[in-house]
């Protein structure tokens, strides 16, 4: 749990930085703010194994600024921040977390099962007899992880094929979307 927290800490201060030196102001508005969730689940999406995760929606984003504004002067600083993306991002730390659940207790299960299931099949069961159960779970678990990144990366790499917009650009669209 505290390494998911430090990882979205990380990734939400990259972000902050990013936003706040590109626009020169010192605080978010909701325009930035939008901005920079998207930048967040973006990095998210890369850096985090599992599923992809798709941004809330500006009501959504507009309702929890509301929320964590303590200030209460319509922008975020930063601390406000950390806690706006703390708070939208606990469900999407869940899901990792199921997800790496299932790769490090399933996987193994699974590897057990399988080398049972090719001991009698010519030619491969005596390798899979020969090794070791520790070694085999090891290598059929890091398979499964390999496969997961790799689909990961193939799926977003497909999806994202043009070059990532600058701030400024980003922000422009979503200034003409309202």
């Amino acid at each position: 749990k505290e390494w998911k927290k430090k990882q979205i800490r990380k990734i939400s201060d990259k972000v902050y930085e990013r936003i706040t030196v590109q626009s020169g102001s010192a605080t978010l508005t909701f325009e930035n703010l939008y901005i920079a969730v998207l930048l967040v689940y973006n990095d998210i999406n890369k850096l985090l194994p599992g599923p992809h995760f798709d941004p809330p929606s500006k009501e959504q984003v507009r309702s929890m600024m509301q929320e964590c504004d303590f200030n209460l002067d319509g922008e975020l600083d930063h601390e406000e921040f950390v806690e706006f993306i703390q708070r939208l991002t606990t469900d999407t730390l869940i899901v990792v977390s199921q997800g790496l659940i299932v790769t490090l207790v399933v996987a193994p299960t699974v590897a057990m099962t399988t080398k049972k299931a090719t001991e009698g099949v010519p030619g491969v069961g005596k390798v899979v007899q020969k090794l070791p159960n520790s070694i085999y779970a090891s290598l059929v678990t890091l398979a499964i992880v390999l496969f997961q990144t790799s689909r990961e990366e193939y799926v977003f790499r497909a999806g994202l094929t043009i070059q990532r917009p600058t701030f400024l650009e980003l922000r422009y669209r979503i200034i003409n979307l309202w």
